[in-house]
């Protein structure tokens, strides 16, 4: 099964509420939240307080993807605000075995991101600990980029280096996804599409969650046959 995650980055935050439970009805399998600081990258968004409020708006499971320099110091406040995924940044972390398993503490699944320049071979060691390996296909800061096209080979040899180690890690791909590319994506092992603007800058999110859930599970189909 392949679950698309929308982006609440490029919703409406004057109607959130509203977005998060039309994505929600169109079959949504996640909430994926952008936590940027202004330093790890050119943007700031949201806290813990926000992320509490939207936990009361839905039953989804909310992915935190931690974009800031010192992830450690709010993991507890983003578990405590109700995150059911916390992904950190390769890059911020000084001892990303710790912060993984400080983030399993919590009773969180626990993930890495790598961001389009940094190399698969950084991520081996700790693979064992990880629920789901989160690659950029945008350099990460905004919203609506063109989707990277290397990513594709990279996406593929994770999957391979997943397998070949036997771990349940899942593959998560963020940044320029859409139509388009969906099937391609698949193709190459990712199992988590992200997906923002091309979910709420058209004029019915909900039909394009739609959309893109049957485009999803027809390309898997016709993989798996």
């Amino acid at each position: 099964m392949v679950q698309i995650a929308p982006s609440i980055l490029s919703a409406n935050f004057a109607k959130l509420a509203d977005e998060i439970r039309c994505v929600e009805g169109a079959g949504a399998s996640m909430i994926h939240l952008d936590i940027m600081d202004g330093h790890f990258v050119p943007n700031i968004t949201i806290g813990p307080p926000v992320v509490a409020s939207i936990r009361k708006t839905t039953s989804l499971p909310l992915d935190v993807h931690l974009m800031i320099e010192d992830p450690d110091a709010y993991i507890h406040s983003f578990a405590v605000a109700g995150a059911n995924w916390i992904s950190v940044h390769l890059e911020t972390c000084k001892h990303l075995s710790r912060t993984l398993q400080l983030i399993k503490s919590h009773a969180v699944k626990a993930g890495v991101v790598l961001n389009p320049a940094t190399p698969l071979g950084l991520l081996e060691e700790v693979l064992k600990w990880v629920d789901h390996v989160l690659i950029m296909s945008v350099n990460p800061g905004f919203g609506g980029q063109e989707f990277i096209p290397f990513t594709l080979d990279k996406i593929e040899r994770l999957r391979g280096i997943i397998q070949h180690k036997g771990l349940p890690v899942k593959i998560e791909v963020d940044g320029g996804v859409g139509l388009d590319n969906i099937c391609d994506l698949i193709r190459s092992g990712a199992e988590i599409l992200v997906i923002g603007s091309q979910i709420f800058d058209t004029a019915d999110p909900h039909a394009t969650v739609r959309k893109m859930i049957n485009l999803a599970n027809h390309c898997l189909a016709e993989i798996q046959a």
